[in-house]
């Protein structure tokens, strides 16, 4: 299985904070925001890695991240030219994804959970033959993909920032998905804003039945950063987690080194570059 993270938003809803900055390499706390899909990526164990940009940001992104070798992943940039919508990744990455399956998290999106190695990989699994996505639930869901369930917890229907939703579980942006979804995403239409939505991709799986929805439980945690309050609530998770556990969210050398991507050496010259910061201190502990 491959990832792509869809980090070519321009942050409209951040103005003026995004004018200097795009959006995906904002702080999160105490790391840019794009370590946190990343961060989801490597837990799920895919380590072949594609960000799509936006024009123009190719060398900010690569003096932060350059090729992610230095956490034993693979990361390569593609440019989307204008927001076509969350469905067009899958045609802007269709020669990286090549004949594999693939995973999409949105570039803004903040996801955390104890047990988070276990639910991706999980979900990897089940979208050999489909797609799997979550369901996440919200008081007010209105802004967003919602999924309905029968008795027996199966998927019916998926409605679009419905004004009269029939539940309140979202479809939250991290998305399993087998080969398939090259050819849905080619075939969908522009919707009414003109953009291919992500929306009606899951819907096809849905009318094959083919579509896995996993209801995740309160102990997990997503937060859309895409606003000023919500980013400021984000941070504010983030930090609030940390210091709690004492251990740290979307640490890309940590994650690395347990699951064997890096050594022990790699990570204390990791830590070293760091000098004495708290980030460094902390490597340094594992």
């Amino acid at each position: 299985m491959k990832g792509i993270i869809l980090a070519a938003g321009k942050g409209s809803r951040l103005y003026p904070m995004t004018r200097p900055v795009c959006k995906p390499l904002l702080p999160v706390y105490d790391k840019p925001m794009i370590y946190y899909p990343l961060a989801v990526l490597m837990e799920a164990g895919i380590r072949e890695i594609l960000i799509i940009i936006p024009p123009g940001e190719e060398g900010p992104f690569y003096r932060l991240l350059g090729n992610g070798s230095q956490w034993g992943v693979n990361i390569s940039y593609e440019v989307q030219e204008a927001p076509r919508g969350i469905a067009d990744a899958f045609l802007v990455g269709e020669r990286f994804i090549g004949c594999d399956s693939v995973c999409l998290v949105l570039g803004d999106n903040i996801f955390h959970s104890l047990d988070m190695d276990r639910i991706l990989r999980g979900a990897a699994r089940h979208a050999d033959g489909g797609a799997t996505v979550f369901g996440y639930y919200v008081e007010d869901p209105r802004a967003f993909g919602v999924v309905e369930f029968d008795d027996a917890g199966n998927a019916l229907s998926i409605e679009e920032k419905p004004r009269f939703p029939k539940s309140h579980y979202i479809i939250p942006g991290i998305y399993f998905y087998d080969n398939q979804v090259i050819d849905i995403a080619r075939s969908l239409k522009p919707s009414a804003r003109g953009e291919l939505e992500i929306t009606d991709v899951n819907l096809e799986y849905l009318r094959r039945d083919q579509l896995h929805v996993i209801r995740l439980d309160r102990d997990f945690t997503w937060l859309d950063a895409g606003t000023a309050d919500n980013l400021l609530d984000a941070g504010q998770a983030v930090k609030q987690v940390q210091d709690h556990t004492g251990r740290y969210i979307a640490c890309l050398e940590e994650i690395a080194y347990l699951r064997g991507y890096i050594g022990e050496e790699d990570l204390h010259r990791l830590a070293g570059k760091l000098g004495q910061t708290l980030y460094g201190q902390y490597l340094m502990c594992l």
